[in-house]
């Protein structure tokens, strides 16, 4: 297996950290599904849930670099009992153009979080909602019986409220993963599939379809050890490295916060522990003036950003 570094220098490249756009948050591994692919290993036993004071300082952070977006994530982040002050604090920020929430849909179906698409509604945020198929054996097969048909409900809902249609001010991505060791077809052409069959069957609309690449990392990781598969598997990713891709990946640009508000350069590095120039930094003691140039550390699971079309939290690269 080649070393990712190595294959980027050999290149003639560099992976160095940009000026700050994005600040991607996680606010908890607690969620109300365990999914057979989760990268986080998230679900309804994990109690790691940031607080309000780790907020805080997320948010002081985010006002001091002039941050343009705000990326929330779980988990279920709407587990998270703070994550409505946090939402109405975002917006009060004047550098924050976008504030995101990555959701499963299924957690607005139980009581306690009825009224959270509406309260999404009401302060704009734009939602990134997880659908690995239309077909509603694959979903349920990946994330739990029933899951399909709670979230094509949901869905309906976002619709009704004004999400997803072409004029208006409320988008919604959904999010397409593969259900195995495979790279994700084109974007476009998945997204076309979706569109078309969403709205024959049920009626849906949505704004865009992000494809991303499964990561050797967390349950999926454990599951192509278990079958013998992930050799296979970062053998494919690195067959199918495409360097014109290195300059859109996320790690650039973003910067992923922990529950504990330790700072990582991705999601992905964040569930390996796997610190950079930044080491283990509390987001309340870190300067955003230092971080451009810096390296932004590496591993065999990087190859996931770079393989075919790319791969980032909002879909292909090209």
């Amino acid at each position: 297996m080649a070393d990712f570094r190595r294959c980027v220098e050999a290149a003639g490249l560099t992976l160095v950290r940009e000026p700050l756009h994005c600040l991607q948050v996680n606010v908890g591994y607690r969620c109300n599904l365990a999914c057979s692919l989760c990268h986080v290993e998230g679900g309804p036993q994990r109690t790691e849930v940031m607080s309000a004071a780790v907020m805080d300082d997320v948010l002081d952070f985010a006002a001091r670099a002039g941050v343009a977006e705000i990326d929330i994530t779980g988990g279920a982040p709407e587990m998270n009992p703070n994550l409505w002050d946090f939402i109405v604090r975002c917006r009060q920020i004047p550098s924050v153009e976008r504030v995101l929430v990555r959701t499963n849909l299924t957690i607005w179906d139980e009581p306690d979080y009825a009224d959270m698409p509406e309260f999404f509604a009401a302060n704009g945020v734009e939602l990134i909602a997880s659908l690995p198929s239309c077909r509603e054996e694959s979903v349920d097969q990946q994330r739990g019986t029933g899951v399909h048909r709670r979230s094509i409900a949901m869905l309906q809902k976002l619709n009704v409220l004004g999400y997803g249609h072409p004029e208006s001010p409320l988008k919604l991505h959904l999010v397409y993963n593969p259900q195995g060791h495979y790279l994700p077809r084109p974007q476009g052409e998945l997204e076309a599939e979706y569109q078309e069959q969403l709205n024959k069957e049920y009626g849906i609309v949505f704004n865009s379809l992000f494809t991303i690449t499964n990561m050797p990392v967390g349950r999926f990781r454990t599951h192509l050890e278990q079958e013998g598969l992930l050799a296979d598997y970062l053998e494919l990713l690195n067959a199918n490295m495409n360097l014109h891709n290195l300059p859109q990946v996320m790690c650039r640009t973003t910067l992923s916060i922990n529950w504990e508000g330790k700072v990582y350069d991705c999601d992905f590095n964040q569930m390996l522990t796997l610190s950079g120039a930044n080491g283990s930094t509390y987001i309340g003691d870190l300067d955003a003036t230092q971080l451009a140039g810096q390296m932004v550390a590496t591993g065999d699971h990087c190859f996931a950003c770079v393989a075919g079309s790319g791969s980032s939290c909002q879909g292909s690269l090209v």
